[in-house]
């Protein structure tokens, strides 16, 4: 078993039964004692979890899985059409955009109406309503998830090497100070990664509930990136705010 999925699975673990024994995991993965200890390690490292006693508990509430887009959908939804509507405001004529998967950055594209504009994305349900506000879109290609209906694997990453973008959504499932930018698929995280270097200005797109949350998955460090969100800058962890450009929207 990779490390990663080893990682992921203890991670599965820690968060349905708040603790894990070293002994039990060991049995479960085949894996020995110092194994199993180093994936303690890191994963305590990115704050993940929190060392025991011979095994692991979680962070309390700190972590995040991937739900259905249904289930993403309904949360929130005023907030992530304010940030839709800002962003949109963003966009300009002649502009590249790469449009994530994520439910917020779907809030994005009724703003991006009437614009002459050419969009990419990862997001299957992006496509029709990217189509119904008469924008030129293209869809990479790869293995459809069927949770979050992204597009993922490493034929998106080959698709994304033909395209330069001039603005980025991006989604993401937490952001905290320690562990910056994450989301609960490694595959996913990979795709926001290489938009992010492929982009000039990448807005992370996010409502209040994910600061001080933790995702598996490494996205990007806080300055690479501006967060837009409904979140109050008083309310946010100074750390974070020292590290990255927060546009507040109401």
């Amino acid at each position: 078993m990779l490390t990663e999925e080893r990682q992921a699975y203890i991670l599965d673990r820690v968060n349905k039964f708040n603790t894990v024994k070293l002994k039990d995991l060991v049995i479960e993965l085949g894996a020995s004692e110092s194994t199993i200890r180093r994936d303690f390690d890191d994963l305590e490292d990115k704050g993940l979890i929190k060392r025991i006693h011979g095994g692991a508990m979680s962070i309390d509430g700190a972590f995040t899985f991937d739900n259905t887009i249904f289930e993403r959908s309904e949360r929130a939804l005023s907030e992530k059409i304010a940030i839709g509507r800002y962003c949109g405001n963003l966009v300009k004529d002649g502009d590249f955009v790469y449009i994530d998967a994520g439910t917020t950055c779907y809030e994005i594209i009724p703003f991006l109406r009437g614009k002459d504009i050419v969009v990419v994305t990862n997001g299957i349900h992006n496509v029709d309503r990217l189509l119904e506000n008469n924008i030129k879109t293209y869809i990479l290609g790869g293995y459809v998830k069927p949770l979050t209906k992204a597009v993922i694997g490493e034929e998106v990453i080959l698709d994304l090497g033909k395209y330069r973008f001039t603005k980025a959504f991006i989604g993401a499932n937490g952001i905290s100070a320690n562990s910056s930018i994450t989301t609960p698929d490694i595959s996913e995280a990979n795709i926001k990664a290489e938009a992010i270097r492929r982009s000039k200005d990448v807005y992370v797109v996010t409502d209040s509930s994910k600061f001080g949350k933790v995702s598996f998955a490494k996205i990007c460090d806080l300055d690479e990136v501006s967060i837009v969100t409904d979140a109050k800058k008083e309310v946010i962890d100074n750390r974070i705010l020292e590290n990255t450009r927060i546009i507040s929207v109401e």
